[in-house]
């Protein structure tokens, strides 16, 4: 018998998540008509992919989402599939040529995302719901039997989007849901929900392995659920018939619930059982210690993982394979300067106070939650915040920044250093210098829509960053330069400075030595 073991994936949740509570249309019951929708116009481009033109309608015109918001989530799904570089450099020179808002509309009309995916997609969104009733009464999910361990060993509440056995009881509590919104329109009943007749096709199972992978019988390979669906004896277990390329809805959806395990790759497993990284050293006369972990078992198929906390009053600079392509969280770190030199998949940076972070090119997003005072420096696809207070963001970004929820006294400032892998790290990823939207954020939640929570750093307080250390590679300069404002400054401040040096040699001052009376 072939022992199916599957998880909840973490990219979709790490990455693909908005955390910030999604828009009440984007329940299930509107889901479900959406899905109705698309498929009853196949040949428009709803389905079984559906077009930016046709997303940007349903959103725009059914759902009520503003058309920037609409492309946010079309855009963040484009973020989560398996990375392309060469192809997102392509996109990025298609989009930097566009001389006008119709011809960027022209360039994304030609995008397309497959429906059911998407669907499921907007469905995990509620992952950042809050429910105020459940939230008075002590239920809010998840409960306080999904929390997860600490770096310590200790039990304590985790960031939702991190916590796979978070990940694991919101797929359990909501797979009917998520099932159903992948049936075709003949499999409900008038109200829309299965029936102990209905079938599941295998392009649904297909699109549920957005979310869900495992293995089969130990083994170390891992696979996607619609290919150890129909590993050898997994048929007879789920019901899969050849005959009907379906399986029966309630043998399905049993043999998830009875398969479903913690991902082995999560922020669990790195935690309980990862490795432990000597990174950082424990400082004199503190009782902090640093505590960083990465996971203990790497396969191609899953992206790597490395947590770090505790780093205090330190300097800590990394460029390392175990960093390449990782998720990187980063957490309670505080008045220390932290580089890690290394492309990246995604980072996020929770509850850090008065230091400064230098990462590596960041392929997904980069999530700074209830900072203070921190300074971020790096390129990287997005940029989100939520509950920050005065921390200044150095970006190179092609998206515009996210200004979430509960921020004051945010800056915006240009990309300004370098190191020598720099460039050939950022083509690693599918960076490019162009377009570059860092100054112009996007205020994503009711409650952040007052423009006063941010400003663009002046000029006059802006400074090149200097990396101090000694590496292979050949970028010489900040990729793309600076603005001409801010270059201005620059060239300016660096004048007066030749001008007193000048001042004071043609002087002629002669040495005065001190001496205390």
């Amino acid at each position: 018998m072939a022992a199916a073991r599957l998880w909840v994936k973490t990219e979709p949740f790490v990455v693909g998540v908005l955390p910030a509570p999604p828009p009440a249309r984007l329940g299930p019951h509107y889901l479900r008509k959406m899905s109705a929708y698309c498929r009853a116009r196949a040949g428009e481009g709803c389905f079984p992919r559906l077009s930016w033109p046709r997303w940007r309608h349903i959103a725009c015109g059914k759902l009520q989402l503003d058309r920037g918001l609409a492309w946010l989530y079309f855009e963040l799904f484009h973020s989560v599939l398996r990375p392309d570089p060469p192809r997102r450099l392509e996109w990025a020179e298609a989009e930097a040529a566009c001389g006008s808002a119709e011809e960027l509309e022209r360039e994304r009309s030609k995008l397309s995302v497959d429906t059911l995916q998407f669907l499921l997609f907007l469905y995990i969104q509620q992952v950042s719901k809050v429910s105020l009733r459940r939230s008075l009464i002590g239920e809010e999910w998840p409960s306080p039997r999904t929390k997860s361990p600490s770096l310590s060993g200790k039990s304590a509440s985790e960031n939702k989007i991190w916590n796979d056995q978070d990940h694991r009881a919101f797929v359990q509590s909501h797979l009917l849901e998520m099932l159903e919104l992948l049936l075709e329109p003949e499999q409900l009943s008038a109200s829309s929900h299965s029936t102990h007749t209905s079938l599941v096709s295998y392009e649904a199972v297909c699109a549920l392995s957005f979310l869900i992978e495992g293995t089969v019988n130990k083994s170390r390979a891992v696979h996607p659920l619609h290919e150890l669906a129909l590993w050898q004896s997994c048929p007879g277990q789920n019901g899969y018939s050849k005959v009907s390329r379906a399986f029966p809805f309630p043998k399905l959806e049993s043999w998830l619930r009875s398969c479903l395990m913690t991902n082995p790759f999560g922020m669990t497993a790195c935690l309980k059982s990862g490795k432990k990284l000597a990174w950082a050293q424990q400082v004199e006369g503190t009782t902090r210690r640093a505590k960083i972990a990465c996971n203990t078992r790497v396969v191609p198929e899953v992206f790597p993982m490395v947590i770090m906390s505790q780093v205090y009053k330190q300097t800590l600079a990394k460029s390392s394979d175990t960093l390449v392509g990782a998720h990187v969280r980063i957490h309670r770190c505080n008045e220390s300067f932290i580089y890690l030199l290394s492309p990246l998949r995604s980072v996020t940076i929770e509850k850090c106070r008065n230091s400064t972070f230098v990462l590596g090119p960041v392929q997904a997003s980069v999530h700074v939650h209830s900072c203070d005072n921190i300074k971020v420096i790096v390129v990287c696809h997005r940029l989100s915040l939520s509950s920050t207070a005065g921390c200044t963001f150095y970006t190179l970004t092609p998206t515009q920044p996210l200004i979430l929820s509960g921020n004051q006294a945010v800056s915006f400032a240009p990309f300004h250093t370098h190191y020598p892998m720099l460039e050939d790290h950022m083509a690693q990823v599918g960076l490019a210098t162009l377009p570059n939207y860092w100054d112009s954020p996007m205020l994503v939640c009711k409650e952040s829509s007052d423009m006063s929570v941010f400003r663009l750093l002046p000029p006059s307080d802006f400074y090149t960053f200097v990396i101090p250390f000694e590496m292979e590679g050949d970028t010489m300069e900040t990729p793309g330069g600076l603005p001409h404002a801010y270059q201005k400054a620059l060239s300016q401040r660096e004048q007066n400075v030749q001008i007193w040096q000048k001042t004071v040699k043609e002087a002629g001052l002669t040495n005065v030595a001190c001496c205390r009376g």
